[in-house]
């Protein structure tokens, strides 16, 4: 006995069934090292240079985004690759214990160094003494 299966037309599928768009970025392999007067975020971004990287801070959130330089060459073909020519954009939740206005950052042969001072605690208030 044979089995036909009848492919569903367009309007029968489900959208969930339909495949997922590949997003627009991907996420970097990422390190952090946490220091005692700062924290240092090693961020490996290979075939970016340093005017395609947007480092962004917003209340405690950190937005990395690191755009590749795209060259279309003349016998350009579609070989997909495209998910590997994606930019990449990388989000971290780290708090507001760090001084933001103060951070720094450097690439070198694709490796994003970023450096986040740690805020200084307000002073402690003096301790009362009893004398009597």
């Amino acid at each position: 006995m044979h089995t036909i299966i009848h492919p569903l037309s367009p309007s029968d599928r489900s959208p969930a069934a339909e495949p997922a768009s590949t997003p627009a970025f991907r996420q970097p392999v990422y390190d952090c090292q946490e220091r005692r007067d700062a924290m240092k975020l090693v961020v490996y971004v290979p075939g970016v240079d340093a005017s395609g990287v947007e480092v962004e801070a917003r209340g405690a959130d950190l937005t990395v985004t690191a755009r590749k330089t795209h060259v279309v060459r003349v016998n350009w073909q579609a070989l997909h690759l495209e998910g590997a020519q994606r930019d990449y954009q990388l989000r971290l939740r780290l708090g507001s214990s760090f001084d933001y206005a103060a951070m720094q950052a450097e690439i070198r042969q694709g490796v994003l160094t970023v450096t986040l001072p740690k805020r200084q605690p307000a002073s402690a208030p003096a301790r009362l003494r009893r004398v009597a």
